[in-house]
């Protein structure tokens, strides 16, 4: 009997004891996350200003299409639109310089004196792109 009261006890004091360290296990904490990107200004995501965002990607994809297809014709069509094309409002001054950039390696590709020479100036198109973007707080 007193090796059965015995088990009893030990076999609640294990019950208890689990309990106790479910009870006190602490909850994980989170991350701390970064802070988000600041907010854009209101004019420079109206409708006007995405639109002609969305004709700088046609233009670009027209140029890597056409560079994929050994075309430099018609990179030299698309690098013309990027190089020369009016700008929109809502161009904030810290984005200025991957503007500039970007024309500027449009100019080259238009200068190019073969394909080879094209894409490597339309790689520096994306890197202007991609630079903006995330200046901006844009994903893609």
């Amino acid at each position: 009997m007193k090796l059965q009261s015995l088990l009893i006890v030990g076999l609640a004091l294990c019950v208890t004891a689990c309990a106790e360290k479910k009870e006190s296990a602490a909850e994980p904490t989170p991350e701390p996350q970064a802070a988000p990107p600041a907010p854009i200004e209101q004019s420079s995501r109206d409708e006007a200003f995405i639109d002609h965002m969305h004709a700088h990607a046609e233009q670009l994809d027209n140029l890597n299409f056409a560079l994929a297809d050994d075309d430099l014709p018609g990179a030299l069509t698309a690098a013309y639109w990027l190089s020369g094309h009016q700008e929109v409002a809502g161009i904030q001054e810290e984005w200025r310089p991957f503007l500039e950039g970007m024309r500027e390696a449009a100019q080259a590709i238009e200068e190019a004196n073969d394909i080879d020479e094209a894409r490597v100036a339309a790689e520096r198109i994306n890197e202007n792109c991609q630079g903006c973007h995330d200046a901006a707080g844009v994903n893609d």
